[in-house]
């Protein structure tokens, strides 16, 4: 459910296709996994049907159940695009429109009247997203009712005025859940059924379900030395904006029938793809190369997903994580890259991280600011792990992987130590993410 679009698909230049390698793409995944980098599932389909389906890691780790390609993920976000489509479907019969208002069916959230569908949409409602206000971590786990939610997004305040700017908000999302049932009258996930997985014959996709191994749900990990079970987010907090249970090869067939025309009007998928300010309207535009897809991405507990549609192959891929010790981003790069042809190293995951004593890593503290960046970043030994603080953003454990490297790999961070012929220097580092790299000196 959490915005992870940030670097998706990173580079944007032109190069040449050769055949799809699927050896080395088994092998890049056989190596994440015997790594422990990473429990997931891939999918690629072209022309709407399946040409590459991998599940590696485990669905469960208590009972040693293996993943396989029919195994559920929760799949966060990439349910708005579900959300939108239903959405888009009831404009195309006339019982919405992008212009309707959400006083119409919820007056008492702040600029109600001021705020339209279209709006709710693309994230320009400035309705604040309440996954993002402190307390959501206390009742994130419980189950919540309709009226539940409603009161907690309507006394929450607005952020902007609606229409002047773009902000990520499940909030606006959830709200358009409750509208579609308002609508039809009938339950999210009847509407799923028949708007969508029925028609498409998607037998692998679910609303709102607890996790059942014996289904073969996935369950959510963290990496913590080994794979550690991680919080599970009760399905009716985020609705309509994260509650939807898939394969990749379902989200993969469902993005490809949605470009071919079948689910929607020519104007609403245009509509759902007209970008603003990095939003459409249910879709993120991400580049490749030369290429760009349509898509989305999602996170919930340990899940993390991305999904890609990309119109000049009509080629879908699709990943879904229930356990990263490593960038899901950096994995998708390989996958498009060895899928698509596209000059690829695929990296030495066998660098196995090392063990530092605590009163060494105490050498390691302090505030480090950078010329390059308004941040300081503060690092700080806490119960015998060094971790990394950013302004604003929570506490990052960090793994030594020499006396000089420390990586937080799930964000893709490398903090590297200046090396003295007299040994480390304790005040000066390089912090690499993102394809960039920024000096940090100790004040």
């Amino acid at each position: 459910m959490n915005k992870l679009l940030s670097s998706l698909l990173l580079f944007i230049v032109t190069t040449s296709v050769s055949a799809f390698d699927q050896a080395r793409l088994d092998a890049y995944l056989t190596s994440l996994e015997e790594n422990n980098k990473a429990m997931l599932s891939v999918a690629i389909t072209k022309d709407g049907k399946p040409v590459y389906q991998r599940a590696i890691g485990y669905a469960d780790t208590a009972s040693e159940t293996k993943a396989n390609p029919d195994t559920l993920y929760r799949i966060g976000s990439i349910t708005k695009v579900f959300t939108s489509v239903m959405i888009f479907q009831l404009i195309d019969e006339g019982k919405l429109s992008l212009t309707t208002p959400l006083a119409q069916f919820y007056p008492d959230v702040k600029n109600a009247s001021d705020i339209t569908i279209a709006m709710l949409l693309s994230h320009r409602s400035g309705i604040h997203n309440f996954t993002n206000v402190p307390d959501y971590v206390e009742y994130m786990t419980q189950p919540k009712t309709k009226q539940d939610m409603l009161s907690i997004i309507e006394n929450m305040d607005s952020d902007f005025p609606p229409g002047s700017q773009a902000s990520y908000s499940n909030s606006g999302y959830v709200l358009l859940g409750y509208i579609l049932e308002d609508v039809t009258g009938d339950s999210y996930a009847n509407q799923l059924k028949q708007r969508i997985t029925s028609k498409l014959g998607l037998q692998h996709t679910v609303f709102g379900e607890p996790i059942q191994v014996q289904l073969n749900h996935a369950n959510s990990y963290s990496f913590k030395a080994s794979w550690t079970p991680a919080t599970l987010t009760d399905m009716s907090i985020p609705h309509a904006a994260g509650a939807i249970s898939a394969t990749p090869t379902d989200v993969a067939v469902f993005l490809s029938h949605l470009f071919e025309g079948k689910l929607l009007s020519a104007t609403s998928l245009a509509k759902m793809k007209e970008i603003n300010q990095g939003y459409g309207h249910g879709l993120f535009q991400f580049p490749f190369f030369e290429r760009k897809a349509y898509g989305h991405t999602g996170g919930i507990d340990g899940f993390s997903s991305q999904s890609a549609y990309f119109e000049s192959d009509d080629v879908a891929v699709v990943l879904t994580a229930n356990g990263l010790n490593y960038p899901l981003n950096d994995i998708s790069i390989g996958v498009l890259s060895l899928y698509f042809g596209i000059p690829f190293k695929v990296p030495d995951l066998s660098i196995r991280a090392i063990t530092l004593a605590e009163e060494l890593l105490i050498s390691y503290q302090g505030v480090f600011a950078s010329n390059a960046m308004p941040i300081k970043i503060t690092l700080k030994v806490t119960d015998g792990q060094l971790t990394a603080q950013a302004t604003g953003q929570p506490a990052l454990p960090l793994t030594p992987f020499s006396s000089a490297e420390f990586r937080f790999e799930p964000g893709g961070i490398i903090i590297s130590f200046e090396q003295t012929e007299d040994g480390i220097n304790y005040d000066k580092f390089l912090l690499k993410q993102g394809g960039g790299t920024y000096s940090f000196n100790k004040e």
